[in-house]
């Protein structure tokens, strides 16, 4: 799996004009799954993000998880994130296919519930507008391959 996770005072998915999913203070998560991805890898990666340090404590040092800043999440579908960019037009053929996909998506959402976070989303496929206030700017990138 691929994430990029961005640290936002705020974040919102609109759907044909309409929003689907808006937070405040938390992570913007656009999440590509890939061909060989599983629960475990959903699980591992959820956790690793949801434990991630990159809100400032009150020294001003990146010292607070979600959690303690009482953030929640808005988690994106990305397949693109499994662009093949060795042409000037990229491939996506290395992106699992949605049926494997949508389950891990939809598995990454429910581990983050589980540990008590609010969740919004997008919608697996659909064209989407993605707005954000990004915060720092404070962005990480995952990939569970490296």
């Amino acid at each position: 799996m691929r994430a990029v996770v961005t640290r936002v005072k705020s974040a919102s998915v609109e759907i044909d004009g309409k929003i689907n999913g808006r937070i405040g203070q938390g992570y913007l998560i656009l999440l590509g799954v890939g061909p060989n991805d599983t629960e475990e890898t959903a699980v591992k990666l959820a956790d690793r993000i949801c434990n991630l340090r990159i809100f400032e404590d009150e020294n001003g040092k990146m010292n607070r998880n979600l959690e303690q800043a009482g953030g929640s999440i808005l988690v994106v579908s990305q397949f693109t994130l499994y662009a093949d960019t060795s042409s000037r037009r990229p491939g996506f053929s290395g992106a699992a296919k949605p049926d494997l996909a949508i389950p891990l998506y939809e598995k990454f959402m429910a581990r983050c519930r589980e540990r008590g976070f609010t969740v919004e989303h997008g919608e697996f496929g659909a064209d989407m507008q993605v707005f954000s206030q990004n915060d720092g700017p404070v962005t990480i990138l995952f990939d569970t391959e490296k």
